[in-house]
């Protein structure tokens, strides 16, 4: 066989058995590997912005404790905000067969893999551009809890601030605001935000800091909630740092 043939022929066999490898390992991991998913949130937010939207929002004194609050659901559970992550909500992601936390996942995270299967729902693994901390973080599933999604105005504090007023299914609308109010993030920075606001809580990455209170008083101005006198000070005092 001529050489030009044989390396032809060489390189034949490289591209299929590259192929067949790459085919073995979706069947063995039984997941799909998706596209990178959409950058993480923009860290840049104007003071002008910022000041256009504390404009719009209502000061309270303080935040009042309004009875009957109760995250969990069940027989006697409050259910307040309704199931977690729950897919029936009038919001982006809403009715689509897939449960609120996969979808805000799958739109944060880059490199994502998904579990098999006829909907593209369960993400496996994926890499997180944590928007509080500015670390990269490695997602798996089996240590889901790494990875936690944050309500940026957070439920108990919407509920003692007017949602305990509301009607059920804008509580949960607002539990699964998709393009508003939920990021994923460090699951450890979440559990000590805790149902803090701007006056009790901030970010350790700075660069992410104006975003996060731009992002926060465009909630409580979308569901007419306000913020507390703490919230506002802290606010005007971060608007010096702002672009």
């Amino acid at each position: 066989m001529p050489a030009l043939n044989r390396k032809a022929a060489l390189l034949t066999k490289y591209r299929s058995a590259v192929v067949l490898a790459l085919a073995l390992t979706l069947l063995t991991t039984g997941c799909d590997v998706a596209r990178e998913a959409s950058a993480p949130p923009d860290p840049s937010a104007s003071s002008k912005s910022i000041t256009l939207e504390l404009a719009k929002v209502k000061v309270a004194p303080n935040r009042p404790d309004v009875a009957g609050y109760e995250r969990r659901c069940g027989k006697g559970k409050g259910c307040s905000f309704g199931p977690s992550w729950s897919d029936n909500h009038t919001g982006t992601g809403g009715h689509d067969g897939c449960d609120t936390r996969n979808n805000v996942l799958a739109r944060q995270l880059t490199q994502v893999t998904y579990k098999s299967g006829a909907k593209r729902c369960v993400v496996l693994s994926g890499q997180l551009e944590d928007p509080y901390t500015g670390r990269t973080i490695e997602f798996r599933k089996a240590e889901a809890s790494k990875v936690q999604i944050d309500h940026l105005y957070p439920l108990s504090r919407a509920w003692d601030l007017g949602a305990s007023k509301w009607t059920a299914q804008r509580r949960q609308d607002f539990a699964n605001d998709q393009t508003d109010n939920l990021l994923a993030v460090d699951g450890s920075t979440n559990a000590s935000k805790s149902d803090h606001g701007p006056g009790e809580w901030m970010p350790i990455n700075k660069a992410f800091r104006c975003t996060y209170v731009l992002r926060y008083l465009r909630v409580a101005s979308k569901y007419g909630l306000p913020i507390t006198r703490d919230d506002q000070q802290s606010v005007k005092t971060l608007l010096r740092t702002c672009p």
